[in-house]
């Protein structure tokens, strides 16, 4: 049976009963952006009572398909006033599966104390947990191990949380106990803290026990994908050997790595925080160049990065090696693990802290290149300061309040670590996704840099509305399965990959998918996005990149933005 918990925090009152049929077929973000657009009235306040947080697991969770245990969570965003789903790696969406959990569901609002949710086999249960107010994610995350269960997922917010800081992330812990895989933008974690639930505890021992109809059917299929993903040159080689931190010397090669708050296109201290100096250091000090951030996980790009002080910051992605280091002009990777580790540990989205704190810098509140000033700054998070509330609030609020112009951000959100003048595909998905600024909606990177399913020239306008649109809808019926966004590196050059989805699918559930339903459900999922949006205000404005970026030029390529009309027709289908 497929069970969906309901916590009411306004009464304390738990209910688990069985999934409502209209939900029965969907999982992931195709769940929890329809839950949302259902349930959750799109002119509420993200903190207020109305708004409702939900979490669930992909479709091919909880199996064994190779890299399908990811995590959907969804509301409306705090950070962008519209609709959100933030998509993590760890341990619980494979526990939750194997659970029979369709997904667990937080609403009301509890403002005096804080809770949280106990997940068991046979029970659902809430606990007052005052003692664990104000306490960090990795201390947090290891008390409850500790208390309930080592194999237990746990599922939690940091002090961000707590005190509803707007770009406030949700993290779950990996198969090694490291509370890093963040459900991170959207400022989803605010919406958890306004709630009044510090944490979701899920005990289950078997990370793969979800039900498949045809076993031997499933069987065939997962390993001819592990098999497809194995000997793609990303997923099978540069992604294990390197991490996603591979990235870094090839997008500064290609002069799309934003430096300096998104002035120049090139670093010249890109070699010194890449993927291959993370993995000779996390090797030298005895920490891990590569592992898995979820059970199942075949190309295991995550790493454990031992810093000075003997901790270890896990992961460094290639986003957050970004927006610590060439974005604000610093070339130190132990500065850039501090960050991270801040951020983690406060709970923090890394992107947008990194884009907040390179606006501070381009208001002169911060020097660029100071990586003991930014570690200063972001402490202060924690602590709850006016500047450290500031930067918890986000790029665009920042920018505000200290009069700058140069603010990437879309619909109030951090843009990511590739200048859409020189990846002008990424662009058009920058503008266009209901989730503001966001890579992992539409990452055609792929074809404009990687050369990955085709090419289109990252410098040109020509063939970028199609290639966002395709992989925007392709990004949204994968984020329904669970399975993780890099697999698409393989998909997208193997004309078997797609298929091989569908038959695990059809397999588990006794279908007969097509591919062609597979495209109409990524496209009715951005549809509900875009309905949600369009309810709660949001018009073609909004889908527009800031106004520098059709202004000024980037070096070395002298490009700019040019598409503005045409954006109107992405989403169109």
């Amino acid at each position: 049976m497929s069970r969906f918990i309901r916590l009411d925090m306004s009464t304390k009152k738990v209910s688990i009963g069985e999934t409502p049929e209209k939900y029965l077929a969907l999982g992931g973000r195709a769940l929890t952006s329809q839950f949302v657009l259902d349930e959750v009235p799109a002119t509420s306040h993200p903190l207020g009572v109305k708004n409702k947080l939900i979490f669930a697991p992909g479709l091919l969770s909880g199996t064994n398909a190779p890299s399908s245990g990811r995590l959907s969570v969804g509301a409306k965003s705090p950070l962008t006033g519209g609709i959100k789903e933030s998509n993590a790696g760890g341990v619980t969406s494979q526990k939750l599966a194997s659970l029979g959990i369709k997904a667990i569901v937080v609403e009301g609002k509890e403002d005096k104390g804080s809770y949280i949710l106990r997940v068991t086999a046979d029970n659902a249960e809430l606990i007052p947990a005052d003692d664990l107010a104000g306490k960090g994610t990795y201390e947090l995350t290891a008390l409850l191990k500790e208390r309930y269960s080592e194999k237990a997922g746990v599922i939690c917010i940091g002090p961000a949380g707590e005190m509803k800081m707007l770009s406030a992330g949700i993290t779950n812990n990996d198969s090694e106990g490291n509370s890093s895989r963040y459900a991170g933008r959207g400022g989803l974690g605010a919406v958890m803290g306004s709630k009044g639930l510090k944490a979701i505890v899920v005990e289950c021992d078997k990370p793969f026990d979800a039900p498949v109809q045809d076993k031997e059917r499933f069987k065939v299929a997962a390993k001819k994908f592990a098999k497809i993903l194995m000997d793609h040159p990303v997923t099978g080689e540069g992604l294990p050997k390197f991490g996603t931190n591979v990235l870094m010397n090839i997008i500064n090669e290609a002069g799309t790595l934003p430096v300096r708050n998104f002035s120049t296109g090139r670093f010249d201290g890109a070699s010194e925080v890449s993927g291959e100096k993370l993995a000779e250091v996390a090797i030298e000090r005895g920490g891990k160049a590569t592992h898995a951030c979820h059970p199942g996980c075949v190309m295991r790009c995550s790493n454990a990065y031992p810093m000075p002080d003997g901790k270890v910051c896990s992961p460094i992605e290639y986003e957050t090696a970004w927006c610590f280091g060439p974005n604000l002009d610093i070339s130190d990777l132990d500065v850039v693990a501090k960050l991270n580790y801040i951020c983690n540990d406060v709970g923090l989205d890394t992107i947008e802290a990194g884009c907040t704190l390179g606006v501070l810098m381009e208001a002169g509140v911060l020097p660029f290149g100071d990586g003991e000033a930014a570690i200063k700054a972001l402490e202060e998070v924690g602590q709850g300061t006016a500047l450290g509330r500031i930067i918890a609030a986000g790029s665009e609020l920042a920018g505000r309040v200290y009069g700058v112009t140069r603010v990437p951000a879309v619909k109030g959100q951090g843009i990511p670590a590739y200048d859409p003048r020189s990846c002008k595909g990424n662009g058009v998905t920058y503008a266009t996704t209901p989730m503001g600024a966001d890579h992992t909606a539409g990452y055609a990177v792929t074809a404009n840099i990687l050369k990955v399913g085709g090419y289109v020239d990252p410098n040109k306008k020509d063939g970028q509305i199609e290639l966002s649109r395709n992989l925007q809808v392709a990004t949204a019926a994968v984020d329904a399965t669970g399975l993780c966004l890099f697999v698409a590196f393989a998909v997208l050059d193997n004309e078997e990959g797609l298929p091989t989805v569908v038959e695990m699918l059809n397999a588990q559930y006794g279908l007969e998918l097509t591919i062609d339903d597979v495209t109409a459900l990524g496209q009715q999922i951005l549809n509900n996005e875009r309905e949600f949006n369009a309810n709660a205000g949001f018009t073609k404005a909004d889908d527009r990149l800031p106004e520098f970026f059709y202004e000024e030029e980037l070096e070395p390529h002298k490009t700019k933005f040019e598409l503005k009309d045409e954006l109107d027709e992405v989403l169109k289908f």
